[in-house]
Formats: C-alpha cells, sequence, structure tokens
C-alpha cells in the first residue's frame, strides 16, 4: 500500500523541445481559429481525453500535437500561466 504521509516528488527535466511544444501549442491554436473552433476548449478536450478527433487536421495540426505528450502540453500551459501571473520568484 502506497503511504500517503508524504509528499511525492515529480521533477520534470527542462529540454530544448519546450520551445517545440510552444510551436505546436501556437500552430495548433490558430488552426482551430483559423477552422472556427474554440481552441482552447478543444485543446482541452484533447489534454483530458487523448482523443485526437478534438484537434482539426487543418495545418497538420493534429499529428503536430500528437508528437508531444498530454503532459508535456499541461506542464507547458502551467509554465506560461505561473510566468503571466508573476507567481515566480
Amino acid at each position: 500500500m502506497q503511504d500517503l504521509g508524504n509528499t511525492q516528488f515529480f521533477k520534470v527535466e527542462p529540454e530544448e523541445s519546450q520551445n517545440g511544444v510552444k510551436i505546436i501549442l501556437d500552430t495548433v491554436y490558430h488552426a482551430l481559429t483559423e477552422k472556427g473552433y474554440n481552441p482552447v476548449n478543444q485543446i482541452v478536450g484533447y489534454i483530458m481525453s487523448g482523443d485526437p478527433t478534438y484537434i482539426t487536421n487543418h495545418q497538420g495540426a493534429r499529428s503536430l500535437i500528437m508528437k508531444v505528450e498530454r503532459d508535456e502540453l499541461v506542464e507547458e500551459l502551467l509554465r506560461e500561466y505561473i510566468k503571466s501571473s508573476h507567481w515566480e520568484r
């Protein structure tokens, strides 16, 4: 049985691919917008379900987003949110 009294550490090593994740998210966002979808809803749907049909094929967005692990997408989105909210020390 797992010890629930201690905090688990989840450490993600910074990678050079962080820029790649940003570029992919940007491309996917614009492709969804161009096709008339709400990009936030569609990206969240993809992250939550893993179902790539939430992402349009327009501009190769679906195949691009599938190159990135969903936890990497969440990490990048959270990192940018924290940066924009000035939570960083």
